[in-house]
C-alpha cells in the first residue's frame, strides 16, 4: 500500500498596503458616497417666499402711508378711518412744502454736509483701519480699545462743550459747525480694521515692501482697491446717516440756513399745522435717499455680503 502522496499548494505572498493606499482608503470611507443636494440650487420655500413678502410689506408701508397722506387733506388724515388710497393733492401739497420750508437750500445744505462727512469718514476709517489691521506700534489694542469705548460715550454729554467751541470759532449757523464733529467714527475705524484684517493679505504688504513702497504707497495702490466694497458700504451708511441727523444741526444751525431735517420744522409751526404737507414735505426729503438706493442697493449687499464671505 502506496504512502499518500502530500499535495504542496503554491501560495502567493499577499502585498503589504502601501501607507498612501490606507490614507486613500480612509479617505474614500470618509467620504459620502451621495451628498444631497450637490450641484443643484437650493430654493426656498413657500412658506419663506410668504414671510419675505410680509416682511416687505411692513417695511414698504411707512412709505406708501407717506404717499397717501401726502395727497390728501389734514381732515381726511385725522378721520376715524382714514383713506388707504392715495389723493389728488399731492402735487400742490409738494410745490407747498417746497416753498414754505425753502427746501431747495436745505436739500443743497444736505447733500454739501452728507457728501463732505461720509468722504471724511471714508478715508480717516480706512487710514487707521488700515493702521490698526496691519501695521506694528506701540499700545496698538490700547488705542483700538479707547477708539471702540468712545462709542460708549452718549453724544447728548458732548452738546455744550461743542456749541461752545464753534462759537468761540464763528461757526455757529454755519455748515463746517456740523462737518467738523463728525469727520470721523469709531464705528467706521472698527468695521474697515475688521474687513482689512481679513481682505488683505500680509504676504502682499511685505512683497510691496521688498519692492521699496513706503507706508503711503502701499496705502493709496494696494489696500484702497482692496478696501473699496467695504468702502462704499461705509460711505452709504454715513451718508444716509448724516442725512438723517437733526439733533446737533437743530442746535447749531437755524432755520435761515437749515438742512433738509431742520427745514421741516418750518412747516410744523403755526397753531394748527398742516400734516398733509408735512408729509409731503418728509417725502421729499426722503426722495434723495431713495434713488440713492435704487442706484448703489445692489453694491451695498454685495459689499456687505463679501464683507461676511471674508469674516
Amino acid at each position: 500500500m502506496s504512502a499518500p502522496t502530500e499535495t504542496t499548494s503554491t501560495r502567493q505572498p499577499v502585498p503589504l498596503p502601501r501607507p498612501e493606499d490606507r490614507h486613500s482608503r480612509s479617505r474614500r470611507r470618509s467620504r459620502p458616497l451621495f451628498r444631497p443636494g450637490a450641484g443643484r440650487q437650493a430654493h426656498a420655500g413657500p412658506v419663506a417666499y410668504l414671510l419675505l413678502a410680509l416682511m416687505a410689506v411692513i417695511s414698504l408701508f411707512p412709505l406708501y402711508w407717506t404717499i397717501v397722506a401726502a395727497s390728501t387733506s389734514s381732515q381726511a388724515i385725522n378721520q376715524a378711518d382714514p383713506p388707504l388710497l392715495p389723493g389728488g393733492n399731492l402735487i400742490s401739497h409738494l410745490r407747498t412744502a417746497w416753498r414754505e420750508a425753502d427746501l431747495g437750500k436745505a436739500v443743497l445744505n444736505s447733500f454739501v454736509v452728507s457728501g463732505s462727512v461720509a468722504l471724511s469718514t471714508v478715508l480717516f476709517s480706512t487710514l487707521a483701519g488700515f493702521a490698526f489691521a496691519k501695521l506694528r506700534f506701540r499700545f496698538r489694542t490700547a488705542l483700538l480699545v479707547v477708539v471702540i469705548a468712545t462709542t460708549a460715550v452718549p453724544p447728548q454729554l458732548s452738546v455744550i462743550p461743542l456749541f461752545q467751541i464753534m462759537t468761540s470759532l464763528g461757526w455757529y449757523d454755519r455748515l463746517p459747525a456740523v462737518i467738523a464733529p463728525t469727520l470721523v467714527s469709531a464705528v467706521g475705524v472698527f468695521f474697515m480694521r475688521q474687513y482689512l484684517a481679513e481682505a488683505l493679505p500680509d504676504e502682499l504688504i511685505e512683497a510691496a515692501r521688498v519692492d521699496g513702497a513706503g507706508s503711503h504707497r502701499i496705502f493709496w495702490h494696494i489696500v484702497l482697491p482692496v478696501a473699496r466694497p467695504a468702502m462704499l458700504v461705509l460711505f452709504l451708511i454715513t451718508f444716509v446717516q448724516s442725512w438723517n441727523d437733526f439733533f446737533w444741526p437743530f442746535v447749531v444751525l437755524t432755520s435761515e440756513n437749515p438742512t433738509v431735517q431742520v427745514a421741516m420744522v418750518k412747516l410744523a409751526q403755526g397753531y394748527v399745522p398742516d400734516q398733509s404737507v408735512i408729509m409731503a414735505g418728509a417725502l421729499l426729503g426722503t426722495l434723495p435717499l431713495l434713488l440713492l438706493f435704487l442706484v448703489f442697493g445692489r453694491r451695498i449687499v454685495g459689499g456687505l455680503m463679501q464683507g461676511a464671505l471674508k469674516g
